[in-house]
This record gives C-alpha cells, sequence and structure tokens, in this order.
C-alpha cells in the first residue's frame, strides 16, 4: 500500500523530482479520497480549487492502483501536457513501471491514403500550402506517430490539414492498403496494449457512440476512469449523444464522390453531376436562412421562404447520388466509402425531418460559411448513467468548478450521478488578502442599451491602476467587439498606449503568447477565454466579466430545456440558469489568481450581483474574496494601502469566507 502522506511530503518523491514542491493538505486529502474511490471501485466527484495540485492528486493514486486506468481531458492541449509532462514526472518519482500511451481523434494523425491522394491531386490555392504539404509528405516518411501537434512548422488552420487526415465518414478502414502503417490503428494497439491511456472527452464520447478509435475496446479492461476538466462533460455528453447534419459533411462528400469516380469510375459520367448536384443543394439550403449567422428550433427554420423546398432539393440529390454510388461501390474501397456515407446522412437527414417524440429538440444552427441540422436529447443523465453500469470500476470526475455554493446537485443531476461520493477542497491560495471582488456603483443593468459603454468607462481607472495587464471577458461577441473600440478610443485619450488584444486576430495559443510577451496588454476575449488560460505572474492582474453569463434565452436547447423543467413543475431559473451561470462565472474568475504571490482585482460589472436576492448565492460559490463597491478601495489595493482587516486567519480551510469591506455588499 502506498504512503500516500510520505509521497506528498515537503521531503518526499514528488519533491525530489518536482521543482518548487511544496506539501499541501487539500492535495494529500484528495489523493486519499481518490485512492479510496479506486479501491473501492466507487463514483467520487471531487471539486478542488485553483492551486490544489488536483492533477498529482489523482496520477499518484491511479498509477499506484495495478490496474488500467483512463484519463480523460478537456482539451487536447492538456492531454499532451499530462502525456508529456506531468505523467513521466510521477512515474519517474514513484518508480512505478507503467506503460503509458496517448490516443487522440482520428484528425489528429495523418493519414496515408489522404496524404497520397492530395499529393496526386495537387490543387491548392496557394505556394504556401503546397509547401505545407511537402512538410507533412517528410513528416509522415520518418514520424512514429504521425501526430499533427508534432509538426508546429504548419500553422494548426492549413488548409492542408483537412486534405491530409482521415474522419470517422472517409476513412477505408481494413480495407485501406495503408492500414498496416496507419498512424490510427498503430495508437489504438499501443493504447490498448498500455496501463495507462490518456484521451480527450470528445474522444470519449464519439468512440463511447460510434466505435469508432478504441475507447470503448478500452473499458472492458479498465479499472478506473478519471475525468478532468469533468465541468466539460454535460456539455460535451450533449454534443454526442445527440446527431447532426451538416452542409460541410455533404460538400465534403460530393467532393470525394467526385474524387473517387475520378480515379475508379471515369466512364460513369452520371457520378459527377450528381455530386454537383448534391453540392449545389447543400450550398442553396445555407443561404436559405440568409446570410446572418442564427438558431432557430425547427419550427422556425421551416418558417423561412424556400428553406423547406431547400430541404426537400438536398434530400433528393442525397438520394440519388446515394442510388448511383451503390451501383459501383463494387469498383473501389473509396466508392464503397463514399456510399456508407450517403445512406448514413439520408438517414440521419430523415430522423431529423421526423417530428417523433423522443425527448430531443430538433434545431437549426447557420454560422457563415455552414448549416447544422441538430437533433439533441434534452437530458443525457439516462444515457450517461448507462456508460457506468456494468463490470464495477472508479469513475472519478473532478475540475474546480463542480459545485453550486458548497452542494453537487445540479451536476450530478445533468448526469445522472445519482448516489455518487462528493468532497470539495478549497484554494490553498491567500484569497482574502490577495484578490478584491469590485462590482462597481451605479451600473445599469445589462439589459441597458448603454451598459457595455459604461462597463469600458467603469473599467478605465482600473485599467490605469493595474497598467493594464488584464483580461475583459463577454458574454457576446457583439459586446466585446463594441468594447474593443470603446476601449481603444479611451486609452488613445488618456494618452496611454497599453496594447490592446482582440479574440480571432488569431489562435487561441498564439494571442496568448502575444500577451505574455506584451508589456501593460490589455486582452478582450469571449467564451474561449472564459476556460482553459493561465497566466500567473504580474502580467496578469485585473479580469474584468461584463455581466453574468446566463445563457442567451434564445437558444434552442436551453429554451426547450427550461421549458421541459417548468412542465414537469420545477425552477427553471433556480433548477437550470443560476447553477450554470455559477459553474461558468466561476471558470471566469479562475484567471485571475493562478500562483501562491499573484494579487489582483475581479470587476464584475452587473449590479444584480449586489441587488437580487440570488447574487449572495452567486458570492458564496466564488474564493474568499474581499468585496467592494468603491472605486477608492480598488485604486488602494493596487497601490499596495488596502489591508485585509477582519480576513480569515486561514484561507485554506473549506469554511473560510473573506469579510466584506465596510462598503461591501
Amino acid at each position: 500500500m502506498l504512503d500516500l502522506e510520505r509521497v506528498f511530503a515537503d521531503d518526499g518523491p514528488l519533491a525530489r523530482c518536482v521543482p518548487h514542491f511544496r506539501a499541501r493538505p487539500q492535495q494529500l486529502a484528495m489523493a486519499r479520497a481518490i485512492a479510496r474511490a479506486i479501491e473501492e471501485r466507487r463514483v467520487l466527484v471531487a471539486e478542488a480549487g485553483t492551486g490544489t495540485g488536483k492533477t498529482f492528486a489523482y496520477l499518484v493514486p491511479a498509477l499506484a492502483s495495478g490496474g488500467k486506468v483512463i484519463i480523460s481531458t478537456g482539451t487536447k492541449t492538456l492531454q499532451d501536457q499530462l502525456y508529456h509532462r506531468d505523467l513521466p514526472t510521477v512515474r519517474a518519482a514513484l518508480r512505478i513501471p507503467v506503460t503509458v500511451a496517448l490516443l487522440k481523434g482520428r484528425a489528429n494523425y495523418v493519414c496515408h491514403h489522404h496524404l497520397q491522394r492530395a499529393l496526386a491531386d495537387g490543387r491548392f490555392a496557394s505556394r504556401e500550402v503546397v509547401a505545407h504539404l511537402e512538410r507533412v509528405r517528410q513528416f509522415a516518411a520518418v514520424s512514429d506517430t504521425g501526430d499533427c501537434a508534432r509538426l508546429p512548422d504548419v500553422p494548426e488552420d492549413s488548409p492542408v490539414w483537412p486534405a491530409v487526415t482521415s474522419t470517422r465518414d472517409n476513412c477505408l478502414g481494413a480495407e485501406c492498403r495503408y492500414f498496416d502503417e496507419c498512424f490510427v490503428m498503430r495508437a489504438r494497439r499501443q493504447a490498448l496494449a498500455a496501463d495507462v491511456v490518456v484521451v480527450n472527452h470528445h474522444l470519449f464520447f464519439a468512440d463511447l457512440m460510434l466505435r469508432d478509435v478504441g475507447v470503448a475496446e478500452l473499458l472492458p479492461a479498465c479499472n478506473t476512469v478519471i475525468f478532468d476538466e469533468a465541468h466539460q462533460l454535460p456539455e460535451t455528453a450533449t454534443l454526442f449523444f445527440g446527431e447532426s447534419v451538416g452542409t460541410g459533411q455533404l460538400v465534403e462528400l460530393a467532393r470525394d464522390a467526385r474524387a473517387e469516380g475520378a480515379a475508379a469510375a471515369r466512364d460513369f459520367q452520371a457520378l459527377p453531376e450528381a455530386a454537383q448536384a448534391l453540392d449545389k443543394a447543400a450550398r442553396d439550403l445555407r443561404l436559405a436562412v440568409g446570410e446572418a449567422p442564427g438558431r432557430w428550433v425547427a419550427g422556425q427554420a421551416m418558417a423561412h421562404a424556400g428553406f423547406a423546398a431547400a430541404l426537400d432539393a438536398l434530400e433528393q440529390a442525397l438520394g440519388r447520388l446515394a442510388v448511383l454510388l451503390e451501383t459501383q461501390a463494387g469498383r473501389a474501397e473509396g466508392l464503397a466509402n463514399c456510399h456508407a456515407r450517403a445512406v448514413q446522412l439520408s438517414e440521419r437527414l430523415a430522423r431529423w425531418r421526423s417530428a417523433e417524440d423522443d425527448g430531443s429538440v430538433r434545431w437549426v444552427e447557420a454560422s457563415a460559411q455552414a448549416l447544422h441540422l441538430h437533433r439533441t436529447p434534452l437530458s443525457v443523465a439516462t444515457i450517461f448513467s448507462r456508460q457506468l453500469a456494468g463490470p464495477p470500476r472508479a469513475w472519478i470526475f473532478t475540475s474546480a468548478t463542480l459545485s453550486v455554493g458548497g452542494r453537487f446537485d445540479h451536476y450530478c443531476r445533468s448526469l445522472g450521478l445519482d448516489g455518487a461520493a462528493t468532497a470539495c477542497w478549497e484554494s490553498p491560495f491567500d484569497y482574502p488578502n490577495h484578490a478584491l471582488l469590485y462590482v462597481p456603483d451605479e451600473l445599469p443593468e445589462p439589459a441597458h442599451p448603454e451598459h457595455t459603454e459604461r462597463v469600458v468607462q467603469a473599467a478605465l481607472p482600473v485599467l490605469k491602476a493595474s497598467q493594464g495587464r488584464a483580461f475583459l471577458l463577454f458574454t457576446t461577441l457583439k459586446a466585446m467587439q463594441r468594447a474593443h473600440g470603446l476601449l481603444k478610443a479611451a486609452l488613445a485619450k488618456e494618452g496611454l498606449d497599453y496594447p490592446v488584444l482582440l479574440q480571432g486576430e488569431g489562435s487561441r495559443s498564439a494571442m496568448l503568447e502575444r500577451f505574455r510577451s506584451l508589456d501593460h496588454a490589455i486582452l478582450l476575449g469571449s467564451q474561449s477565454f472564459w476556460e482553459g488560460v493561465d497566466v500567473p505572474g504580474d502580467q496578469l492582474s485585473v479580469v474584468v466579466i461584463d455581466k453574468l453569463p446566463f445563457a442567451p434565452p434564445d437558444d434552442p436547447v436551453f429554451s426547450a430545456r427550461l421549458e421541459q423543467l417548468r412542465a414537469k413543475g420545477g425552477n427553471p431559473f433556480n433548477d437550470y440558469q443560476l447553477p450554470e451561470a455559477v459553474i461558468t462565472l466561476k471558470q471566469g474568475a479562475g484567471r485571475l489568481i493562478r500562483s501562491e504571490s499573484d494579487r489582483g482585482v475581479l470587476m464584475i460589472c452587473d449590479p444584480r450581483l449586489a441587488t437580487r436576492p440570488y447574487g449572495r448565492r452567486i458570492v458564496a460559490s466564488l474564493p474568499p474574496m474581499r468585496r467592494t463597491r468603491k472605486l477608492e478601495e480598488v485604486l488602494a489595493f493596487f497601490a499596495g494601502g488596502l489591508q485585509a482587516s477582519g480576513a480569515c486567519s486561514s484561507p485554506s480551510t473549506n469554511h473560510c469566507t473573506a469579510q466584506k469591506t465596510q462598503s461591501g455588499f
């Protein structure tokens, strides 16, 4: 039996392998709880505040358990960090000879078949993309993994990637002549043989539903499943337990049918004509809802002039292509694959058009270039709870944001985790002395037409006091873009040349690198920057949030869930809207304090936090910061003159609550 107290001690094996390691009571307590859950094959929902060290807290007992472990993360970035940094560190510290494998979705690996087809086709828009293709060719010839992340000199958004990787739809499987060399199959074999396998949530759920890349084969032999960043699971499960048909999929099918026909059925002219007709029908469907992006329930979408006729035309074009592909499927594996895809998409389209009440909502989502027909379950609890059935194993769900006011009811209910054990460890960081929660006086409510202007006005003196070094997080892209123009004008008027970065000017990773490398930078972001962003130290001293992140009432799935709750006699606001907003707000607030020495101000520009009764529930879920509504106290905080009078003496205890300032709320 592993002595966890010794492992996590200041002079223990982790301290010898990890620079600046220090013993934290919360980390040890969490590791003990996870070890018990693994030993007893139980379900544990564990919230660990920022700085607890939850990654090591679950890796140590997981590696010491001696069984097969699947670790699922929220992002590919965290997946790579676990595999390349954290797991090797813990394995070396414990001196446990476990084997570890990394498994990603097939679109993350170079596909030999599609690479060769792209090289033969040679039709790319620029010399730059042709150069990218040559780099991929060279990489594939020498790589052991084919992992696209190992080729950083080809940009993530290069048009070459879709041409040289496969999807579940266009993979030829065992019929492919490169099957024995396939990077996806190699990664899958390694995962089946490994003691610890690192995946991500998207792959985990996609594979459970589609039996595609190997997770479903891993589960029977698995003793423990650990979900890190588990707050993302309800949304991810909803995505994969539903289904959709996208115009992009249809255009891609038409493209592949033309290419495969040109290679193996050049004498069958009807095939490229049918493929062209499907391409046109898919694009016409997108145009039928107008140029502006939007979301509508099925009935609203059907009310658009021409949408129903465009949908009929699409169904007919897809059906005709499927019939023609069936006649040619025997001539080549690629044509057989296209036929199977056409049949599957036809079936999905038919299910979407069905008005059958199956506990899901049918809706339409239009982006700038594409349109998706979605069928989304209103609840994933029953479906997800079935995944926990079968042979007993431990299921660990952990994140910094799972509870609301210390309770896990909402999270457990959303995933059907009845009877799960729950535990919470607050951050060891000294929030009462190092952080201030500021809700400005005299701001209008978010519905006011000048709310964004007033947010920028209220933030400006704070940004001057902090000398930039700030995130401004918005609940909508429209507000973010409006604030960007207003802030640049306001800074210019004040003679301040702080760099102002706007989400969308580059990839998220590139934006973060720019923010870290610039002095006094201010970054404006929307949903992408509310979580999974880590900027410790003095470079980030202010996080401004424009309003409480309640989901928009016109979201089709959200509205349908509220209506379902209402019909069952529940309270949509208290039972769903408020808990969802709290968890999202906790993620945004979590960007501020990332290390023991960090200091900063969390500025929430929504007076409802102070004026509405539910504001107290929200504040109780945030870290125990001191609170104020006065700008003077914020300026004093940055000047170093605001002392934490009455702050709790033991900020690491579970019941520590920061006291209000004289002018607090």
